[in-house]
């Protein structure tokens, strides 16, 4: 068989991805095995591939080929979802470009360009995995805006609705002045940035020379001011019971109120208060029955109630007041100040926190049982560190805003009556029949019905997923859900702990009384050399079909696991996938040496190899049993080290090196079956975390019938063998490195034979299992087992054995008397040093006995090496 000289990846991945789908090897239907399911957390229908995802995607392909290997019927469900605020924005951008104003246009004409820039940029980031060789089921690849998966959101909110669970209201949100919308406590992400603290003085009613000083970073909201507040027990603002504060520049009187919120101790002890404009205020006003004056546009433009700089935006008017007010002698002074900001996870722009009307979801009576889960490991957390951050947010959860004021994405079923009465309802039919039948309304017609132009947050569909992407909404009994739900293993970033995983596990128990999944693999944050999180803004994120292109979709997926272990972050360098790809060099390079053997079935096998394979069969199950423990705990990075370590030390360095014939020589065909045994067990085991490779070699290493495949061929399980073979073999790699060394320091040819004498211990009963394989390595003469030491000879002790080497003519007696007496004079001085430190009586006293344990044995390994060097200048002087 004529294999190529180099693995090249762009010759193979192609053509075995599109191998597997056309057998259907990723499809799942129901059937009597048992099902490992998985479903993909969905990316933005916005995305593109990067690296979190490939880390992400790649460890979800590990656990469903490793699955789908060892039997069971496993199902990789592959989508999208919609991202409200993100999509919305692309589609604005979009128009823009052609002209268009979203407010010039209806809203089922933006829909129908949101479809049209769906169909055409959605499927990038789906295609992108496949190249990654995501071994999902595309038939079943979902979308969360599917008629299907729409009408179970839509069910969904009919039903928490109906049960008392969702309601409206006035509230103060977060709101995203540049995406136009509010958007939960989640979305919004804080950063320290350098900003200014201002010091400014009310003047107080009644009085010439009365002034109160307030610090704020806020200048421009004084305009929505409605009192100043002062702690009750401050002694300095006891004289300004029931006094006023005039508002500068707009002179309006505002109250001094008192309330022990107030820290004393920050700023000048004197807080503003903007009830519409600051949440804590927002509290203190309601507490106070306080008028809370709203003087910001949706887009952050100030407004009419503002009263001053009108149609402006926010932070141009920051830097225009502070003039004024120095103008008017408001302002005391300013003084940099390091605060944290709010900002909006997808648009970037500062929150504004805002009074609006939405629609929240009240979320303890959800969030009870859903902790219980975690708590009690019917939900695992890998690794369980995270549970105590899921504690905390279950504990401290706050009611959940559902709405987004966008046209992309579930419009909430709500409809309204000219009077503004509320129907909810799936239909506009569906609500006229509740108008006329539960209402009893017959002076309103059809027509009259004004849907909520308010869509649902993102997250209340995709806490659906992995219910909905099997109808068990709409359809609870149908034999999908019944047979893939609970899915097995769900796999995500810590940064959507709460967004996703903790709702996802409510909706479960919810609508299926039956967590969603039962073990949560927490990846950690890939980082760049740096530190830094790798992203798209700061230029530090590689383009990864170029690293595919470069280093092979094998090389990149193990570069990405060879340092990742769970929830700990990835300091990524492109050398792994460097490395990652010289390993399936190597592994294509020890297949090519198999297969260029000449194989002869009528010579014997020789000792050497049938010890050798011996040893092979029980390091491979013994690996085995390793890597079963390792999958178990989720030590993915680890298992796939151990693959490495497996195949590249035990397989390429010592069993290929043993058992290769001498050169022009061919290999009897009984060790030639056992290798090619062994490397098809060994590319099996490799194959969840290399698939391409793998599949290459599988086919190249023997003939293979049209539609096989080692992704559905049986992966090797663990059988019971005698374990001691493996210390026996490393007693045995322990002499041949040492002989080895010895050749190299006494510069004894590798190609002159020598021999080797090995003092039996005690008179006992030599271990003889190896020594075929010793003396074809190090190329001895002979082994011999002798009862006492062999004088004139060179030697080394392993463990407690002493071995014996007689010196060949060839080795300079004068150059290693030389360099033995340097190596006794460094052993004595180090001696000395020891000595010194065990005749200190404080020292003695006072370390710990563990330290003092460890120079005792460093005394008494000196001694060793002492005696064993004068030993070997006696015999080289005889």
């Amino acid at each position: 068989m004529q294999i190529a000289s180099k693995y090249d990846p762009s010759q193979v991945e192609d053509k075995w991805y599109k191998y597997w789908n056309d057998n259907g090897f990723f499809s799942s239907k129901p059937d009597n095995r048992k099902p490992y399911t998985i479903v993909i957390p969905p990316p933005n229908v916005t995305g593109v591939l990067h690296m979190g995802h490939m880390l992400n995607n790649t460890i979800q392909d590990v656990l469903v080929r490793r699955k789908r290997m060892q039997g069971f019927n496993a199902l990789w469900v592959p989508g999208t979802d919609h991202a409200s605020i993100a999509t919305e924005a692309k589609v604005v951008g979009m128009l823009k470009e052609k002209g268009i104003k979203k407010a010039d246009i209806s809203r089922d004409e933006f829909m129908n360009y949101a479809w049209l820039w769906k169909e055409k940029h959605g499927g990038i980031i789906l295609q992108q995995l496949r190249k990654l060789g995501a071994s999902c089921d595309w038939s079943r690849t979902k979308f969360t805006m599917d008629p299907t998966m729409y009408e179970s959101v839509i069910d969904v909110f009919i039903d928490l609705y109906n049960k008392g669970l969702i309601y409206r209201g006035v509230r103060m949100v977060n709101w995203d002045p540049v995406a136009l919308t509010a958007v939960s406590d989640e979305e919004v992400i804080y950063e320290e940035q350098h900003a200014k603290l201002y010091y400014l003085r009310y003047k107080i009613v009644g009085e010439d020379n009365g002034w109160v000083t307030i610090a704020t970073t806020r200048p421009e909201t004084i305009l929505g001011d409605t009192a100043v507040c002062v702690n009750p027990n401050d002694e300095r603002f006891t004289h300004l019971k029931d006094k006023k504060v005039i508002v500068p520049l707009i002179n309006r009187e505002i109250p001094i109120i008192f309330d022990e919120y107030v820290d004393m101790e920050f700023g000048t002890g004197c807080l503003k208060i903007t009830p519409a404009h600051d949440i804590n205020d927002y509290n203190i006003g309601i507490k106070y029955n306080l008028p809370s004056i709203d003087i910001l546009n949706d887009n952050g433009t100030l407004n009419e109630n503002a009263q001053l700089y009108v149609g402006k935006d926010r932070f141009v008017v920051r830097d225009e007041i502070i003039v004024d007010l120095e103008k008017s002698g408001n302002l005391v002074k300013i003084e940099p100040y390091v605060n944290k900001i709010g900002l909006s996870e997808r648009s970037h722009a500062p929150i504004e926190p805002k009074l609006s009307m939405q629609w929240f979801m009240k979320m303890k009576e959800l969030a009870k049982p859903a902790l219980e889960v975690v708590e009690n490991d019917t939900v695992k957390f890998h690794p369980a560190k995270f549970k105590n951050t899921y504690r905390y947010w279950m504990e401290n959860v706050k009611d959940w805003c559902i709405s987004r004021q966008l046209w992309w994405g579930q419009r909430i079923p709500v409809y309204y009556l000219p009077d503004n009465t509320m129907v909810v309802a799936k239909s506009r039919e569906e609500a006229f029949e509740k108008v006329v039948k539960e209402l009893k309304r017959t002076d309103v017609n059809i027509e009259q019905l004004r849907q909520e132009e308010d869509v649902l947050d993102t997250w209340f569909s995709s806490w659906l997923w992995p219910i909905s992407v099997f109808d068990g909404i709409r359809n609870p009994e149908n034999k999908e859900i019944k047979y893939y739900y609970p899915t097995n293993d769900l796999i995500s970033a810590p940064d959507i702990l709460f967004f996703w995983i903790a709702r996802m596990i409510m909706a479960g128990l919810e609508y299926r009384h039956e967590v969603p999944f039962h073990n949560v693999y927490i990846t950690g944050v890939v980082r760049d050399k740096l530190g830094r999180k790798m992203s798209k803004s700061l230029g530090n994120s590689p383009d990864l079909l170029e690293l595919i292109k470069e280093f092979g979709s094998d090389g990149v997926r193990a570069g990405m696991l060879f340092t990742s272990p769970a929830g700990n972050d990835l300091p990524f360098d492109e050398s792994l996938c460097e490395q990652g790809r010289n390993f399936s060099n190597k592994i294509w390079n020890a297949l090519r040496l198999v297969k260029g053997w000449n194989v002869d079935d009528n010579i014997p096998q020789p000792e050497y190899a049938s010890v050798a394979a011996t040893w092979m069969y029980v390091k491979i199950n013994e690996t085995i049993e390793r890597l079963d423990n390792q999958f178990a705990d989720y030590r993915i990075s680890e298992a796939l080290m151990t693959v490495y370590k497996l195949i590249w030390d035990d397989f390429c360095s010592w069993l290929l090196e043993i058992v290769k014939p001498p050169y022009g020589e061919p290999i009897d065909g009984k060790t030639y079956s056992e290798v090619v045994s062994f490397f098809e067990k060994l590319m099996q085991l490799l194959h969840p975390f290399m698939p391409f490779v793998t599949e290459e070699i599988w086919h190249n290493l023997k003939d293979r019938a049209e539609g096989e495949s080692i992704m559905i061929s049986k992966m090797p399980e663990s059988k019971a063998c005698n374990k001691k073979v493996i210390s026996q073999f490393d007693n045995a790699m322990d002499v041949i490195m040492a002989i080895r060394t010895m050749r190299l320091e006494k510069n004894i040819p590798q190609k002159e034979k020598i021999s080797l004498y090995i003092k039996k211990n005690n008179n006992g009963q030599p271990d003889v299992t190896f020594d075929s394989v010793v003396a074809k390595l190090t190329n001895l003469e002979q082994i011999s087992y002798v009862d006492n030491k062999v004088e004139g000879a060179l030697s080394f002790i392993i463990g407690t054995t002493e071995f014996y080497v007689p010196a060949p003519s060839s080795i300079n007696v004068e150059a290693e008397l030389e360099k033995l007496n340097a190596d006794l004079e460094y052993m004595r001085g180090f001696l000395i040093s020891v000595d010194k430190k065990l005749s200190n009586e404080r020292f003695v006293s006072n370390a710990p006995e563990k330290v003092v344990e460890i120079e005792k044995k460093k005394k008494a390994d000196a001694e060793e090496k002492i005696a064993v060097i004068l030993e070997q200048i006696k015999a080289l002087k005889q």
